[in-house]
């Protein structure tokens, strides 16, 4: 069955553009020019995947996304324009997955694309090297589940916070850099600055202190990255 990828963008031009090529690929494709009609069919058609600008009317695209995150794990990558660097950091900060910048490459897009949904795919596979369930201190993945728990408390996480948090558990001690974490846990070279990384690392170590606060095991290297510590 075709992935179903939902368009979200008051531009004709560019929502006809991302369509044709996104069904030209073989995905299914739906589109909404407003906030409102985006979290409505997000609801009822359950995409695998969301392209959502930012500049919406009647409901924002930042609004979308925050309410989005409150019931769902779909990826989402954020489709913003040059100057919205704010708008940006806040975005992935609300729990996007990603984001391009108009005027963006249509080749780009398609690369993000399968990324995101190849890795999506991957955590539906057993994990027949490593087995399904990794363990660190407090700590326990179920790798085909998507499970994550802290002393048998359930952590709430994206897919990409998931597989995040299942690398560090991976490299106990070792520090990852950013552009390691970008090129394994996004799945591809990213072209541009690190703030999707940092703001990920923010919600996952927000989401396990809320959990406890012997769960949050992250610690930053300044200048280099991250690394799980016990």
């Amino acid at each position: 069955m075709a992935p179903r990828i939902l368009v979200v963008d008051d531009e004709p031009a560019v929502a006809d553009l991302l369509t044709y090529n996104l069904r030209q690929a073989h995905y299914e494709v739906l589109t909404a020019a407003d906030g409102r009609e985006a979290l409505r069919l997000a609801g009822q058609a359950h995409p695998d995947l969301i392209l959502l600008d930012l500049m919406l009317p009647e409901v924002d695209g930042l609004d979308v996304c925050r309410e989005l995150r409150r019931t769902s794990h779909v990826p989402i990558i954020m489709i913003t324009a040059l100057g919205e660097e704010t708008d940006r950091v806040v975005g992935l900060e609300l729990g996007a997955d990603d984001y391009i910048v108009k005027p963006f490459s249509v080749r780009e897009v398609m690369a993000r694309i399968k990324a995101v949904l190849r890795r999506g795919q991957a955590e539906e596979e057993p994990d027949a090297s490593e087995g399904v369930l990794h363990a660190r201190g407090g700590l326990r993945l179920d790798s085909r589940r998507h499970e994550a728990t802290f002393e048998g408390i359930p952590v709430s996480l994206t897919r990409l916070e998931f597989d995040l948090l299942l690398m560090f558990v991976r490299h106990p001690g070792q520090v990852l850099d950013r552009e390691r974490l970008l090129q394994q846990a996004w799945g591809y070279d990213f072209a541009g600055d690190t703030r999707a990384v940092d703001s990920a690392v923010k919600r996952l170590r927000a989401k396990l202190k809320s959990t406890s606060s012997d769960a949050d095991c992250i610690e930053t290297v300044r200048g280099v990255g991250y690394r799980l510590v016990d």
